[in-house]
């Protein structure tokens, strides 16, 4: 080998020893780069290759009833997750007969899957039983990317159902969840009730926690002890003001019947029982919804989801005539002492029949013996001399015509009819005193609730002071109370103790010596109160009955609606005095008004009217 070929060797390798040392540089630069230089950049990512980050879902908030009995509770559920990048769509097949699925059945909730996040892991199969959980895992080496939640799922440890109360939680929909950062593929919320107006407080703050997973996407168990985990915070906790004894007794009085029923206190609007019936299962809705018995109650003609104590609107018959006779003395249209004869009809172009020919009557007697005459006069009075807008606005101070403001949802506004009201039914100036007389007596183009009469007879008992019916009296976590129900301070300005005692008399008067005393006039307490018999064009008349309780210190308020039942004196006031009796004695001492009202199927009888 010649000095020039010996030359040209050593370059030869002095240029690979250089291009040698100059790639180790390279790569030794750029490992110092990204580990230290961007380690807060790349570190992240480097875990996300071998780690899964999972959403924790926190328990969701208790609700109580007043005396601290709980109503609804969380029970553990399992649900099956699926990280789609690590997931081989060849295990379908096996993963399907895991869960009893048919393959196209899977086969869209993992799209589903795909379509919310490749990377991150959401809800596949929720609330699977423990024996298909016991299976998965059986499997879970063969089925990269899939895991599970521990989750849970609403319980109600009490007999009562508090169906209309409480709500129901159902499953987001893309729209809410597109909405919302709260909230994860799968996630449920509250849909009615309780659930729905308090799902804020009720739901609680997701936490995370971070798995290590091998190639296959299999978790090997938490990383670094947890140190990077970020607990789930509970949801707060519901008082509500329920009475459970009370709402049990409700519920079984209204069952096979349609209607609905509120009691409250009279002094704070806090709600004790509600029921809207015919009412539904909530356990059937709790957690995996029973699609069978959801399709049932969906199609069922007697509308079970229909909130029938805040939302069903019907004229209130007779139990508007208290309310009428304060508007009466306001307007100064009568006095106490005015009378007006009633031979059985009260004539005005036609007759408007009466509920029997009461002879002379003043105002106390007119309330007591339910006299259509009275008060078809006095809305007249009020009609020609006043004028029909006088009269709708003293009617929506005593919270008709109005939402209450009850904490839930879909609460209706009821209808009390003006002159505006009337121009769009019949036309401008073809309408006059003979479409306004029905409302002197609540039939017409008049529509109250249960839960607004409860309001109004609430504040003829309370002295005319406005209440906020509420259900929820406070929520509370583990630190501290962030709400609490507040009291309104105002009150009716245009009414006075001598107007209210007069009309408290004669309601008094109705349980003792009218058409209530039957059933109403109990020896456990004293109760005020008013029958009704709302007319219905389309079927059998509504029965009403409103009262309170007792009637010197005012400590319950109850209206029951039961529809297509006939007379008020014997369809509802005998559910409100087992109430009355029940909530002063602790006790149903009147059995036999029990088995009667237990066994009550709404049809033709004999009775009162009112």
């Amino acid at each position: 080998m010649n000095s020039f070929q010996r030359e040209r060797n050593r370059t030869s390798i002095r240029v690979l020893i250089g291009i040698v040392l100059l790639v180790g540089m390279i790569i030794v630069g750029r490992l110092y780069q990204l580990q230290v230089l961007e380690y807060d950049t790349y570190g992240p990512l480097s875990r996300e290759n071998s780690l899964r980050q999972e959403s924790v879902h926190p328990a969701r908030g208790l609700i109580l009833d007043k005396n601290g009995n709980l109503i609804a509770d969380n029970e553990p559920v399992y649900t099956i997750t699926i990280t789609p990048a690590n997931f081989d769509k060849k295990k379908i097949p096996l993963l399907a007969q895991l869960l009893n699925f048919s393959v196209d059945e899977l086969e869209v909730l993992v799209k589903k899957a795909q379509k919310y996040s490749w990377q991150r892991s959401s809800k596949l199969i929720p609330e699977v039983n423990f024996e298909v959980f016991s299976k998965v895992e059986e499997h879970i080496w063969e089925l990269p990317g899939i895991g599970h939640q521990i989750e849970s799922k609403r319980v109600y440890p009490t007999s009562i159902k508090a169906s209309h109360i409480l709500g129901y939680l159902r499953e987001i929909s893309e729209q809410q969840y597109q909405r919302s950062n709260r909230y994860r593929l799968g996630d449920k919320a509250g849909t009615t009730g309780i659930e729905n107006r308090y799902e804020e407080y009720l739901r609680g703050e997701l936490g995370t926690r971070f798995v290590r997973i091998n190639a296959y996407g299999q978790a090997l168990g938490t990383y670094d002890n947890g140190g990077l985990d970020v607990s789930p915070s509970s949801g707060a906790n519901i008082k509500t003001g329920l009475d459970v004894d009370l709402q049990k007794l409700a519920e079984e009085l209204m069952v096979n019947k349609t209607g609905g029923i509120v009691a409250m206190d009279p002094r704070t609007g806090a709600i004790r029982a509600m029921v809207s019936a015919p009412d539904y299962d909530l356990s059937k809705l709790a957690g995996k919804i029973d699609n069978e018995y959801w399709a049932q109650i969906n199609s069922d003609s007697t509308k079970p989801l229909f909130n029938r104590a805040i939302t069903a609107m019907q004229p209130p018959g007779s139990t508007f005539k208290p309310l009428m006779a304060l508007i009466g003395l306001k307007l100064g249209v009568i006095t106490p002492k005015t009378t007006v004869y009633c031979n059985g009809a009260y004539v005005k172009g036609r007759e408007y029949k009466c509920t029997g020919r009461h002879g002379e009557q003043d105002l106390a007697h007119a309330i007591q013996n339910s006299c259509n005459t009275y008060f078809f006069s006095l809305m007249n009075k009020i009609g020609t001399q006043e004028g029909l807008n006088a009269w709708t606005k003293l009617v929506n101070d005593f919270a008709l015509g109005h939402s209450t403001g009850i904490d839930l949802p879909n609460e209706a506004r009821g209808i009390v009819p003006d002159s505006a009201y009337f121009d769009r039914a019949f036309g401008k100036n073809k309408w006059g005193i003979g479409d306004v007389i029905n409302l002197g007596v609540g039939q017409g183009a008049i529509g109250a609730t249960p839960l607004q009469m409860a309001t109004m007879v609430s504040m003829i008992a309370n002295g005319g002071h406005k209440i906020k019916p509420h259900l929820v009296e406070s929520v509370y976590n583990a630190t501290d109370t962030v709400y609490k129900a507040q009291a309104l301070t105002d009150s009716v300005t245009w009414t006075n103790k001598e107007a209210l005692d007069l009309v408290r008399a004669g309601m008094r008067k109705v349980v003792t010596d009218g058409s209530a005393r039957w059933y109403a006039n109990i020896k456990y307490v004293e109760i005020a109160g008013k029958t009704g018999t709302a007319q219905n064009p389309h079927g059998r008349d509504h029965a009403w009955f409103v009262c309170y309780a007792p009637i010197d210190n005012p400590q319950l308020a109850v209206a029951v609606l039961v529809e297509n039942a006939g007379f008020g004196s014997t369809s509802a006031a005998p559910i409100a005095s087992l109430l009355m009796e029940k909530y002063f004695s602790g006790k149903v001492n009147r059995t036999w008004v029990y088995d009667r009202m237990i066994h009550f199927v709404p049809k033709d009888e004999d009775g009162v009217a009112e």
